[in-house]
């Protein structure tokens, strides 16, 4: 059985505790880190479709806002609209996914309709390996309905890859200094 003296029993107990501060802080950043990137990927949908709630909220043709050409949703990192009635049914939309129109989860409307802000965030996979993210707002008017913005979030995930390689290995280097500089610390007679 090892048996450690005093003075290799303190290094231990304190680098110890200095590797669970370590470990701590940079779960943090990651975390912190992760987070901004991936709901900041939000921003466009936002806008996108809060300005257009507001003109189909004032009576505007929804068929106006659907561009001529889709966006393949399985390809490309383009922003698309869809458009539907006030049950959930489709008017038009700008994306296919294999030349079909998407399935939106039914359960999503009535979510949204109940909600105080009247608008869902998520991420939404309609298919292995394709992943959006969506914001889905109901508006009121003449014709109320429902806005579904999206876009691939294919490139946020490739930086939150990025982001855990760069905490983690700044963690690495951190515990391997942080040990060396107590052992070096403990070797100086004062």
């Amino acid at each position: 059985m090892l048996k450690l003296n005093k003075i290799q029993n303190n290094i231990l107990r304190s680098w110890l505790t200095l590797a669970v501060v370590i470990t701590c802080l940079s779960g943090l950043i990651y975390l912190t880190t992760q987070q901004n990137i991936r709901i900041s990927a939000n921003d466009p949908q936002i806008q996108i479709a809060e300005d257009i709630t507001a003109q189909l909220a004032q009576g505007q043709n929804p068929q106006y806002f659907i561009p001529s050409t889709k966006v393949e949703l399985s390809k490309s990192l383009a922003t698309y609209i869809m458009i539907f009635d006030k049950n959930g049914k489709m008017i038009g939309s700008s994306v296919s996914l294999n030349g079909k129109d998407p399935v939106v989860p039914q359960g999503v409307f009535a979510s949204v309709k109940k909600s105080q802000t009247n608008e869902s965030r998520f991420t939404w996979q309609p298919q292995s390996g394709v992943r959006s993210a969506v914001v889905l707002d109901y508006y009121k008017g003449p014709m109320p309905g429902f806005v579904l913005i999206g876009r691939s979030i294919k490139e946020i995930e490739i930086r939150e890859a990025q982001q855990e390689y760069i905490v983690l290995a700044g963690w690495a280097v951190t515990m391997l200094a942080s040990f060396l500089t107590i052992f070096a610390l403990s070797k100086i007679k004062l």
